[in-house]
């Protein structure tokens, strides 16, 4: 005969079974590496990720449906390319997607139970990061930190369209935007909007035509044609270029050819 009564309770330990079922998933998943072959096959829907160096789990994501797993994986896999120090082919992923979000926070009880911190992994490391924003250019960054790690590859050959013929500085820079793998910030004309300086429009450059030109030697031709008022620094994730004398505690300024 039941003991139950008409009115009972039931306390459900969501989390905790959601974890156990997502962890005991991702232990039988395969692994494949972060490239475009292989990002491409994901579908761009809510869910969690892991990242792998060599094998070892390094970083723990979650995205949802307004900026999905292929998105996310395409934006790292992007940024791991022109890194020193680090292929891509040593960077592998696994990828879950998940049908219904609950108010949890999946990727900080992941995190937690693979124990991934700051010093053993990539998460809080600014792996994750957009551009950090003017006000983090001069951070003196720890160790640990991704940039720190893998600093921007300046060596990477580029194309920028060059034809030997004269064009303005900030069509060179937005080519070289999309021939490099990491973020190029120039100073801006002000008033909050996106309009490039004046400098930047009006100033001429002319890149040579001529085969194995390098992100380095286009920022310099860079600095070259707009004077000893403008510093183009390079810092270990991202290139500044702004109207200023002003020292910095990481990176390399970029002199003039």
């Amino acid at each position: 005969m039941s003991l139950r009564t008409y009115f009972e309770e039931l306390e459900f330990d969501l989390p905790t079974a959601l974890i156990q079922a997502l962890v005991a998933l991702l232990d039988e998943m395969p692994s494949a590496t972060l490239t475009e072959k292989h990002v491409s096959t994901v579908e761009n829907q809510q869910g969690i990720y892991q990242l792998f160096l060599d094998g070892e789990l390094v970083y723990i994501g979650k995205t949802d449906a307004d900026a999905g797993l292929q998105t996310r994986l395409r934006r790292h896999s992007k940024k791991i390319q022109g890194r020193i120090s680090l292929n891509s082919s040593r960077v592998t992923f696994k990828a879950v997607r998940i049908y219904v979000f609950t108010a949890m926070d999946l990727e900080e009880l992941l995190i937690a139970h693979f124990g991934l911190t700051s010093t053993n992994s990539w998460n809080n490391s600014g792996f994750g990061a957009n551009d950090p924003g003017r006000e983090r250019d001069t951070t003196k960054l720890k160790e640990h930190h991704f940039d720190k790690k893998f600093p921007i590859q300046l060596q990477l050959s580029v194309d920028v369209g060059a034809n030997g013929k004269a064009q303005s500085v900030n069509d060179v820079l937005v080519k070289l935007k999309k021939a490099v793998p990491y973020l190029i910030r120039a100073q801006t004309a002000g008033g909050g909007g996106k309009r490039p300086h004046d400098d930047l429009v009006e100033t001429r450059i002319t890149i040579p035509a001529k085969k194995g030109l390098t992100a380095e030697r286009v920022l310099r031709l860079v600095k070259t044609a707009l004077g000893s008022e403008w510093q183009v620094t390079a810092l270990p994730g991202y290139v500044v270029i702004y109207k200023e004398d002003r020292p910095y505690s990481e990176g390399e300024i970029l002199l003039a050819i």
